[in-house]
């Protein structure tokens, strides 16, 4: 993810690429990391840890969720990618939830309409001027709770898109029935931006990536073997011992 991006930039982005996510769905090569091209070869010698077997456990209740039974008459559902679909959950899951805790901390509530009053036929300039007055104050009531710039915790809007550009205003400081945001307000939305950034943009293969394996499971050498690309480049695993290099079509060099 390119650190440099202002926290702005990064919900905004969000926005822009939510939209190709939508796309990668129904994608069955959607990339993961690492790779999957060398993923057959990396768990020759690494054993999964705990965090990627839950994770496994979870794609697949997902799975089973979204098939039908093969007893059932019609079509069964178009395959979807597993990894893409965690990722969305997740990312609109946390932007939606910050979205409710920053309203709730700065959004104003909305004006509120006075009292209804006793009919009355108004004779002076003095009683219509109030009835004029009392109209607008209603009308301005009205408009206020209807500002489409709110956040609101019911009803529709409460997507991953929207809970993006609404927390991209506040952080930018943009007008509104808000006040500021505090300098923590400001960190707790900067960590789930970089946080959602990097999920979104791992999805869809745009961030660089590196892991070291363990040291349980080296090179023939004795080596240790690093992996890395995404952002377009094609993935690699290296030995940092004897430089001996990996992709998907075997042996690069020895």
């Amino acid at each position: 993810m390119n650190t440099t991006l202002t926290t702005v930039q990064q919900l905004q982005t969000i926005a822009r690429l939510w939209p190709d996510l939508e796309d990668a769905l129904a994608a069955p090569t959607q990339h993961s990391w690492p790779p999957v091209e060398l993923r057959g070869y990396l768990q020759a010698m690494e054993q999964l840890d705990a965090e990627e077997q839950e994770a496994r456990r979870h794609r697949a209740a997902a799975l089973r969720a979204l098939e039908r039974s093969p007893d059932q008459l019609g079509a069964r559902p178009v395959p979807i990618s597993l990894t893409v679909h965690d990722t969305m959950r997740a990312v609109e899951a946390a932007l939606v939830d910050t979205a409710d805790q920053i309203a709730r901390a700065v959004q104003r509530a909305p004006m509120q309409p006075p009292a209804p009053a006793r009919a009355a036929v108004a004779r002076t300039r003095a009683e219509r001027l109030a009835w004029a007055d009392r109209a607008r104050w209603i009308e301005q009531a009205r408009q206020d709770a209807a500002d489409l710039r709110r956040w609101r915790e019911t009803g529709g809007g409460r997507t991953a898109v929207r809970a993006a550009l609404w927390l991209s205003g506040r952080a930018a400081g943009s007008s509104g029935p808000f006040r500021p945001l505090s300098d923590v307000e400001q960190q707790q939305v900067a960590r789930v931006a970089a946080g959602a950034l990097g999920r979104v943009e791992a999805a869809l293969d745009l961030a660089d990536a590196r892991r070291v394996l363990a040291s349980t499971h080296p090179c023939a050498c004795g080596g240790t073997i690093e992996v890395y690309g995404g952002a377009g480049t094609q993935p690699v695993a290296r030995c940092l011992g004897c430089w001996a290099m990996w992709t998907e079509a075997g042996v690069i060099a020895a």
